[in-house]
C-alpha cells in the first residue's frame, strides 16, 4: 500500500467513527429529520390516545430520561431506600459528564432534595450520574433497573442504559413511552410532582432558570420536562391544566426550542379543544379526526420537510410559548444547539 493510500484509508476510518449513529428500529429509523418527530396528546386522567403521529417509533428521549430517573429516586423515596436529607456524593465518573452539568468537583455532596431540582430544573447530567451510582451501584445497574421497571409501566420499547440521555445508540423510546411515563409520575408520586414545574433553583450562589419554555406566570402548563442531543433534535414532554382536565404532550425531533414549544402549545390547545367538543362529537367522530381536521393530518407538511406544520401558538390562555422561548435562544434550552450537548 502506498504512503498516499495509507493516509487516505486513515482519514475514511476517522470520518466512520466521527459519523453520528442511525437510529434503527423496527422500521430502521433514522435520527435524521423529518424521521426523528413524533408527537402525541394524552388525558392523564383516562389514558386516552387523543392525537397520535408516529408514536410507537423508536426515538432518542435525550434528557427526558432524567423523568425515568426522577421516577426511580421518588420511588425510593415512597419506599424509604432514600431520604430528602440523605447526601449524594458526586463521584469522578459523576464530575467528568458534559454539560448541562452543576460543575461539582469528585468527592462534593448535596442533598437528595437539591439533587433531584438539580435534574428537574438545570438538567444536570453530574447529578444524575452521582443519583444512578447511589441506587444501584452503577450506571450499568441502574440502566437495567430503569429498563425493568419501564417495562413494568408498559413502556415496553424503551430501553435505558444511562441516566441523563446522552448519546448512546442502544438507548431508545418513543412518544408514546414517554407520554406513559409522565402519566406515572404525576399518578404514581403527586406529592413529587411540582418538581417539574418548579421554574427557578438557586444552588450554590448561582440562579438556575428551568428549561422548559412553557412553564410561564399565569399558565396551566405545570412540567415536565425538555431534552435535546444533535441526534435526538428538540424534545419536550409537557402537561397542563384546562376547565379541570389535565393533558399530556410529548413532540420529539423538534428543529429548535421555539419550533417545538409553539408545536406542543398548538396540540395542547387542540386537545382541549376536542375535549371540550365531545358533546357534539357523533359516535363516527374521533379525537384523532378533530385534530387532522384542524392541519395535524399526516399530509400537512411543511416547507421544512416536518410531518406536520410547527402550528403558531395563540390560543387557550398559558399556552403560547413565552417570549423567551419564541426568540429561539440556546439558553433556553440551557447549552448551544452548536455543541450537540445535552440538556
Amino acid at each position: 500500500m502506498t504512503r498516499l493510500s495509507s493516509v487516505a484509508a486513515v482519514v475514511l476510518a476517522a470520518c466512520l467513527w466521527l459519523a453520528p449513529p442511525s437510529l434503527s428500529g423496527p422500521r430502521g429509523a433514522s435520527a435524521q429529520a423529518p424521521e426523528r418527530y413524533a408527537a402525541v396528546v394524552l388525558n392523564a386522567a383516562s389514558g386516552e390516545l387523543l392525537f397520535a403521529r408516529q408514536a410507537r417509533e423508536p426515538r432518542y428521549p435525550a434528557s427526558i430520561t432524567k423523568v425515568m430517573t426522577l421516577y426511580m429516586v421518588f420511588e425510593a423515596l415512597e419506599t424509604g431506600r432514600l431520604s430528602l436529607e440523605d447526601r449524594i456524593v458526586i463521584s469522578p465518573r459523576a464530575a467528568g459528564q458534559p454539560p448541562s452539568k452543576l460543575g461539582l468537583p469528585a468527592g462534593r455532596t448535596l442533598s437528595v432534595d437539591e439533587a433531584i431540582q438539580a435534574l428537574a430544573v438545570r438538567s444536570a447530567n453530574d447529578v444524575a450520574v452521582a443519583l444512578a451510582e447511589h441506587l444501584s451501584g452503577s450506571v450499568e445497574a441502574f440502566g437495567r433497573a430503569s429498563t425493568a421497571r419501564a417495562h413494568d409501566l408498559g413502556m415496553v420499547q424503551s430501553t435505558f442504559v444511562n441516566p441523563h440521555g446522552l448519546p448512546d445508540p442502544r438507548q431508545v423510546s418513543t412518544a408514546l413511552d414517554l407520554a406513559l411515563l409522565s402519566q406515572a409520575v404525576m399518578r404514581d408520586f403527586p406529592q413529587y410532582y411540582a418538581y417539574f414545574g418548579q421554574r427557578r433553583w438557586r444552588f450554590a450562589g448561582r440562579d438556575y432558570r428551568n428549561t422548559n419554555g412553557l412553564l410561564q406566570d399565569g399558565g396551566q402548563v405545570d412540567g415536565v420536562k425538555t431534552g435535546f442531543t444533535r441526534a435526538s433534535g428538540y424534545n419536550l414532554a409537557a402537561s397542563a391544566v384546562y376547565d379541570g382536565r389535565r393533558l399530556i404532550t410529548v413532540v420529539l425531533g423538534g428543529r429548535s426550542s421555539a419550533s417545538r414549544n409553539a408545536h406542543v402549545a398548538a396540540l395542547m390547545r387542540t386537545g382541549f379543544e376536542a375535549e371540550a367538543a365531545r358533546a357534539d362529537m357523533t359516535a363516527s367522530d374521533s379525537a384523532q379526526g378533530f385534530f387532522e381536521a384542524r392541519g395535524f393530518g399526516p399530509e400537512a407538511a411543511s416547507d421544512a420537510g416536518g410531518p406536520v406544520p410547527y402550528l403558531a401558538a395563540a390560543g387557550a390562555p398559558g399556552l403560547a410559548a413565552t417570549p423567551a422561548a419564541r426568540s429561539g435562544s440556546p439558553g433556553q434550552e440551557g447549552v448551544s444547539p452548536t455543541r450537540g450537548t445535552l440538556q
